[in-house]
């Protein structure tokens, strides 16, 4: 009888307030989390209430045209380039054969490994007046000991980036021609077309979204960076807020050059959101057809192409690498010993609270999910396509107000001045991390739980296990590879990242990356080849993944 009146009567009560308790706990730590994100953000749009126009009059009428025209320069070439070596590699490797494409077809990956400023001084150490390049060319042409020609140009760190960037496009494209299969290709043979026209006319505009895809973030990661441009001497947003802040100790001006450099990278997210929505891919389920099968000069100049872009973008940097830092062993001590304990401690705080929140993130998205959590998701992630010095802005004035507001409050009850507590702390890197790369972290735990079958949770419900039990007990141990994998990558990543950790590292918490600013800044190049060796072997772990994940 209770059970017929209870049926009668509907739900209890109580039952469904446990139930929305967690709906509403998923749904609010997703929103604070995309907060957290927009904080810096809105801090930086904010800092346009207080103008001061001298400063800006002066900065209009001297390098913020040539701030403006370097920028739509490096844009440029970057694009051209990496589309002229991305594309043409991808077709290659994915959908021909000739000698040396297995190894390539991972091989031209490795780049990925290399950061931007680690090959820039390399390039410029190899190149310059004083570099064994321009060294042997006198010598064997027979001219003046002070002929050089000057390699700190536009054109050198087009170059530069470009062979450090073009991975991003080789690898999404070559994912778009393994979707196409053949098929595509063969019938635009079989109606009259040639093997260009069909490449051009069929296989192109069908890999486009992918293309696109990877163009964008070779354009992000070009926009944000900050030590290759440094090494070449080359102003940009990024170098021009370092001035700002360091330089003349005007943050303010710091913050605005920010939002304007914000505003670049958002527009340009918006547009390739926009034409990523607009597009449609193609799987045809065949990708085990036949290759095309290159020969004589066709397949040996496949294969040259290929290994000198190789050799250009990671080989004979990596062998200088080691060559320098063979030399520079003398200078191994207990320093370098504090660099690899700062940089990893920081590596390894940034994963576990970037894994935590992606989790929170991906967990609400699927399975409390509404428009709201959804778009919380977006802001949440939108980060990684901000530019490091953008965010150290952000996080050092959000942080120095929320300082001044304790400060004043506790100097007003008790008479101490406590001064600055969060700013110029580990606090301070650890929230540019996170708003930098919660979307790295974010990719490998959603897609990891995309495998779990919603059953699985309903079996653990009908077992009387609540929700967090079986978060406990289900999701975490069969998220652990994905969590360890989003945690790698986001170590990894934090290693490597320069412009954030030099604006916002406390005293005393110098990095691997930044020891290698401060070497090269002053053009010791070999001896900065020792942290960088240490970078290179670290960032080799990701791109193994990446390898493995595309062999599959």
């Amino acid at each position: 009888m209770p059970g017929s009146l209870s049926s009668a009567l509907g739900p209890d009560p109580s039952t469904l307030a446990a139930g929305r308790s967690p709906d509403r706990f998923w749904r609010w730590a997703a929103r604070l989390l995309a907060i957290s994100v927009l904080i810096p953000l809105g801090v930086i749009i904010g800092s346009w209430l207080a103008v001061d126009a001298a400063t800006w009059s002066h900065l209009g009428s001297t390098i913020l045209p040539q701030l403006l025209r370097n920028t739509a320069w490096l844009i440029g070439g970057v694009a051209l380039g990496t589309l002229l070596l991305g594309v043409p590699l991808a077709w290659l490797t994915s959908m021909c054969e000739f000698p040396g494409r297995r190894v390539l077809d991972w091989a031209l990956m490795l780049p990925f490994a290399l950061p931007a400023y680690v090959l820039a001084f390399v390039f410029v150490g190899v190149m310059d007046f004083s570099g064994p390049v321009q060294g042997l060319l006198r010598d064997l042409l027979g001219l003046p000991p002070a002929w050089s020609f000057e390699v700190r140009n536009t054109l050198g760190v087009i170059v530069v980036m470009t062979l450090v960037l073009y991975p991003y496009v080789y690898m999404l494209a070559r994912v778009s021609f393994l979707g196409q299969g053949r098929s595509a290709y063969e019938a635009a043979r079989s109606l009259g077309l040639g093997p260009w026209a069909a490449f051009y006319r069929v296989s192109l505009p069908m890999a486009r979204p992918g293309i696109i895809a990877g163009l964008s973030l070779a354009l992000m990661e070009a926009l944000a960076d900050f030590g290759a441009v440094a090494v070449f001497n080359y102003d940009t947003f990024t170098t021009a807020i370092y001035k700002s802040w360091f330089g003349f100790f005007d943050l303010q001006s710091a913050a605005q050059l920010a939002s304007i450099l914000l505003t670049i990278v958002l527009i340009a997210l918006v547009v390739e959101r926009r034409y990523r929505a607009r597009a449609r891919f193609t799987d045809d389920g065949r990708n085990g057809q036949r290759r095309i099968r290159l020969r004589g000069r066709q397949a040996w100049a496949a294969s040259a192409f290929g290994w000198l872009v190789f050799a250009l973008a990671f080989a004979a940097p990596a062998y200088q690498l080691g060559v320098w830092a063979w030399a520079s062993l003398d200078d191994l001590d207990m320093r370098y010993l504090d660099l690899l304990v700062h940089t990893a401690s920081l590596g390894v705080m940034a994963g576990v609270l970037t894994v935590v929140a992606a989790f929170v993130l991906a967990f609400a998205n699927r399975y409390h999910g509404d428009r709201s959590t959804a778009f919380a998701v977006r802001i949440g992630t939108l980060g990684y396509a901000l530019p490091g010095s953008v965010l150290a802005v952000g996080v050092m004035l959000s942080l120095t107000w929320i300082d001044n507001r304790v400060a004043d409050a506790i100097e007003a009850l008790f008479g101490v001045d406590i001064g600055l507590v969060l700013s110029g702390t580990v606090i301070a890197l650890l929230m540019a991390y996170f708003a930098r790369f919660l979307a790295v972290a974010y990719g490998p735990v959603d897609s990891s739980l995309e495998r779990i079958s919603p059953s699985i949770r309903d079996a653990a419900r009908s077992l009387g296990a609540g929700q967090w039990e079986t978060v406990r007990r289900v999701y975490l141990p069969m998220l652990r590879p994905g969590l360890l994998t989003a945690g790698l990558l986001v170590l990894v990543d934090v290693m490597k990242e320069m412009p954030a950790t030099l604006l916002l590292r406390p005293f005393g918490w110098d990095t691997l990356a930044v020891r290698i600013y401060e070497l090269t800044s002053e053009g010791e190049w070999e001896r900065a080849a020792l942290p960088a060796v240490a970078l290179l072997v670290v960032g080799l772990l990701p791109v193994i993944l990446l390898v493995r994940r595309s062999a599959r």
